[in-house]
Formats: C-alpha cells, sequence, structure tokens
C-alpha cells in the first residue's frame, strides 16, 4: 500500500508498517501492524451479538474520530496496547472460538483493515462482527465484501455542528450515511439464528448525548426514513458516561436525564422503529468498560 485513504480522513500518507520503525501515521496515529488492548469474551453488548456466552471482542489501540467523551479513551486516544502479526491475531480469533465466543467482535477496526483483510483470508466457522464508529469510507466497506458478516455501525451525530464540535467529523452525516448503505447492500436483511444471534445484517446503533435530543430524532428519522421494518437492527443506547475530556465540555458533562432518554424513546415508538434494542437506566456505569490490560492479547 502506498496511501492510506481507509477512512474519510483521507490522509493519503504511507503508514509506517510498525510502531517501531521510523516514518509516517495519519490522523489515527497508527501503524499498519494492529494494536490490541484487550481479546476476550464480553458480555456486554447487544443481546443477538453477546448471546450467553459472550463475544469474541478484540479491541483494537487508535481510532479515526477524535470522540472528546470516548469511553475507550484510554485505547483510542492514548493508544494503550500490543502490537501483533497478523498471523498471531488470526490466532486470537481461534482462541476466543475455543473459549464460546458466537463470533468475533472486531472493535474500532478500521485503521487496520488490511491486517484484518489479511488475517481473514480464510472463513470463520464463527460470523465476524464489523463494530465501528461509523465513520467509514464506502470503498472500504466494499473490500471488506464476503470478510465481515455483521456490521455494528455507530450513528452518533446527523448534526453537523456536533460532530465537528465533539469528533472533529463535520462531514460525519454524510459520509457515515453513505456507509451503512453499503452495508446493508452487502449483507441484506438481518438474519437471526434459532439461539438468537446475529448471523448477518446491521445493527446501527446511536448513543445519546446530553442536550442533544434533536440530533438523536434526526437520526432516528434517517433510520425510519431509510430501512423498512425487518431490514436492520437500531439500538437506543442511554450508557453516556462523561469520559476522555467531556469535562472540558460542560453541556456534555453529565449523564443524560430520564427525560431525555424517554423522549427518545418515545419518538423512536412513534416512528415505527421495533426491530431492535433499548436500554436500562442501570446501564450508565463505568463498571461496564472492560480493562484494558492485554488481556488475551500473548
Amino acid at each position: 500500500m502506498s496511501i492510506c485513504n481507509l477512512c474519510p480522513r483521507a490522509c493519503k500518507i504511507e503508514r509506517k508498517i510498525s510502531v517501531k520503525d521510523k516514518g509516517n501515521v495519519g490522523y489515527c496515529r497508527s501503524a499498519m501492524l494492529p494494536v490490541i488492548s484487550r481479546a476476550a469474551l464480553h458480555h456486554w453488548e447487544e443481546p443477538c451479538i453477546a448471546g450467553s456466552r459472550g463475544a469474541g471482542t478484540v479491541f483494537f489501540a487508535g481510532c479515526n474520530l477524535s470522540c472528546v467523551y470516548c469511553q475507550n479513551y484510554e485505547i483510542s486516544e492514548m493508544r494503550k496496547g500490543i502490537e501483533v502479526s497478523v498471523e498471531r491475531l488470526r490466532e486470537i480469533y481461534f482462541e476466543l472460538i475455543a473459549k464460546g465466543a458466537h463470533n468475533i467482535d472486531l472493535v474500532t477496526p478500521t485503521h487496520y483493515t488490511h491486517a484484518i483483510f489479511q488475517s481473514l483470508r480464510d472463513p470463520l466457522p464463527v460470523p465476524v462482527v464489523y463494530n465501528c464508529g461509523g465513520y467509514e469510507s464506502v470503498h472500504t466497506v466494499a473490500f471488506l465484501r464476503n470478510k465481515v458478516q455483521c456490521w455494528l455501525p455507530d450513528l452518533k451525530y446527523a448534526d453537523s455542528s456536533a460532530a465537528a464540535r465533539y469528533s472533529d467529523a463535520p462531514d460525519y452525516f454524510e459520509k457515515a450515511t453513505a456507509a451503512i448503505e453499503q452495508m446493508f447492500r452487502q449483507t441484506g436483511p438481518y438474519e437471526i439464528d434459532s439461539s438468537g444471534i446475529l448471523r448477518k445484517g446491521v445493527l446501527i446503533r446511536h448513543l445519546i448525548l446530553p442536550g442533544q435530543v434533536e440530533n438523536t430524532k434526526k437520526v432516528l428519522e434517517y433510520v425510519a426514513g431509510t430501512f423498512a421494518p425487518g431490514e436492520v437492527l437500531f439500538s437506543l443506547m442511554r450508557q453516556y458516561v462523561p469520559c476522555g475530556r467531556a469535562a472540558e465540555y460542560p453541556e456534555i458533562n453529565r449523564p443524560i436525564t430520564d427525560e431525555e432518554y424517554e423522549e427518545c424513546e418515545s419518538y423512536m415508538e412513534e416512528l415505527g422503529i421495533v426491530d431492535g434494542y433499548v436500554q436500562q437506566k442501570a446501564s450508565s456505569d463505568k463498571m461496564f468498560i472492560p480493562a484494558f490490560d492485554g488481556t488475551g492479547v500473548l
């Protein structure tokens, strides 16, 4: 690869292979070889992902967004983790499968797409889940056709000013919706097996931010206006906890209120979005953030 244009940042620089090398990195500040912060069974995803035994979750360090409130700030911005080879990455998949993982859940994978593609040279016996921030390029999604069965994109913003302020991505909605529509073209309507596990399809996630009810309503309107019932799943999340640099932004330095969540949930029902999930208030707790301590990496 000569230049990197994996995500909408389109840095167009030649990224160095290893963090140990001299050379360039782009917006994600990552080399080409994957850096992993944790690889373990994870039970706090949506029921169709976590199931009864857990998702085989691989948390990658680095990110192509800069969300100031990120719950995984320790790894997304500070890039805490251990660099591994493509072969070791594939070994990790099978170690997780041997522990009973329903799937392989790749968290924040975009900037390591080439390594992931190589690691999936042969199909796995379980679905591959691409768990991303939504700020994706259509061509990168298309590149992963037949490698990824389940897509879990965030759809964080419909409001460009919020996207610019909190994630340095004013074009977020345009890029994310184009990518999500490509994901759906590749998978078709979602399919859940007899044990309740997603086998293929798109599950769109949206985290309600404090003071951003109107942004959430616009996201809901997009989903309801773009996809018919039975086509995609939708997860309306209330798990926001001020993390990262949220204290520098007073308007989001608090949990969402019951009133904010109830207004969004009611609007979701009003629009007829019935395929998916809502969250209980108890989900807004830092106890659900895993330890990024290198578990399962070496």
